[in-house]
């Protein structure tokens, strides 16, 4: 093949062209500020903005009332986390994590628990799980959220968020789920889960870059948020600033198509990722996979591998023309290994060399195969030059 074969889709993913095409109006003709009530291009960029509610809440099983539009997850987490806060019953003062959330989460709650709360950072298993008992244990009447991720962004396990729900409704706490790489990519239901707030990014399963979404709790037990910024009174006043009309159009197509297609993609994105996970295991003695064994428990796409005796940067700058990863892009710069191998217990030398592959809706038979082939014959470089 003469062209870098892309295989990070944890860190983004390309823009589907449906998702453009429905965009690309509202980046020319129809151009009017939503906010603009007196004239007919602020009410077609309004109705743009509502449609693309409904598709955002269809995908989650929620109300078009419970979503609101924002920059990302990163900002939607910090919406959430720092907003419930202002709001919690004094004597509500203990908050629940897991030591492999992303750092959009764990910064925020390490804020928190500067300015006086309680925090408890749970450890998940050697497969990156939370129990629902090992989460029941560390509840007690004074814990007033949870945030547990739905999918984790290295390692690809996916938490047993109904259990989860259930136990944390039961001690009257809230969940936030942080769901940026489940978004899209499986199917998730805020009612079946009992999920107070979720957030996700657009950019994450073929949407643009700089939107995304945060869902907050209506029905049953209204989740209240005080806003993180001022100014506007767009959405609701929790989210200020005029609406990125494009940026919300492409997310809502992106959550009808993957509504529409999940099931089927699904499928297809983890036939491949087993068929890479074949292909090297068949070429490549001593790999270890990260994450859970059962792949009905992990995203579809994802592929997490330690090749022992192999330094990790090294065979990434090697595979120069497959574009991979050791681990999440926000922390790509750090010389560490990856806190979440770490988490879960991998030991150092096998933590300092994995690789991270991503598997998405544009990646095709051919160039699995193409990778396989690559990385047995540069891990077998690799390993002879020790």
């Amino acid at each position: 093949m003469n062209k870098q074969v892309y295989l990070d889709y944890h860190a983004t993913t390309p823009v589907d062209p449906r998702v453009l095409d429905a965009m690309l109006p509202y980046l020319k003709d129809s151009f009017g500020n939503a906010s603009s009530k007196t004239h007919p291009y602020g009410w077609a960029a309004r109705e743009a903005v509502e449609k693309a509610r409904s598709q955002v809440g269809s995908l989650l099983n929620a109300s078009p009332g419970e979503i609101y539009f924002t920059g990302g997850a990163t900002e939607s987490n910090n919406i959430s986390l720092l907003g419930a806060a202002l709001h919690a019953p004094a004597e509500r003062n203990h908050i629940i994590t897991q030591s492999t959330e992303h750092h959009a989460v764990l910064d925020p709650l390490r804020k928190l628990e500067k300015d006086g709360w309680r925090l408890t950072v749970l450890h998940p298993d050697s497969e990156g799980f939370i129990s629902a008992e090992a989460l029941g244990s560390a509840l007690d009447e004074h814990t007033f959220l949870v945030s547990i991720m739905a999918a984790n962004n290295e390692i690809g396990t996916v938490q047993p968020l109904d259990e989860l729900g259930r136990v944390a409704a039961e001690a009257g706490a809230l969940l936030h789920c942080d769901a940026a790489q489940a978004a899209g990519k499986i199917r998730l239901d805020v009612e079946s889960s009992a999920i107070s707030m979720l957030s996700l990014s657009g950019h994450k399963f073929c949407a643009p870059k700089g939107v995304g979404a945060l869902y907050r709790r209506k029905r049953g037990n209204r989740v209240r948020l005080a806003p993180l910024a001022l100014g506007g009174g767009q959405e609701e006043g929790l989210r200020p600033g005029t609406l990125n009309v494009p940026g919300i159009v492409g997310l809502g197509e992106a959550c009808r198509i993957a509504a529409e297609e999940l099931e089927e993609e699904a499928q297809r994105v983890g036939r491949l990722r087993d068929l890479l996970l074949d292909g090297i295991r068949r070429g490549i003695p001593d790999v270890t996979v990260n994450g859970p064994a059962d792949t009905d428990k992990k995203l579809p796409g994802n592929l997490s591998l330690s090749f022992k005796g192999v330094d990790g940067s090294a065979l990434i700058v090697s595979l120069g023309d497959l574009a991979a990863s050791a681990g999440s892009a926000c922390t790509a710069g750090n010389a560490e290994p990856s806190y979440v191998l770490k988490a879960i217990g991998t030991p150092m030398e096998l933590a300092v060399s994995t690789l991270r592959l991503g598997l998405g809706r544009f990646t095709t038979e051919e160039e699995v195969t193409y990778a396989i082939d690559r990385i047995i014959e540069t891990v077998g470089k690799l390993r002879r030059v020790r």
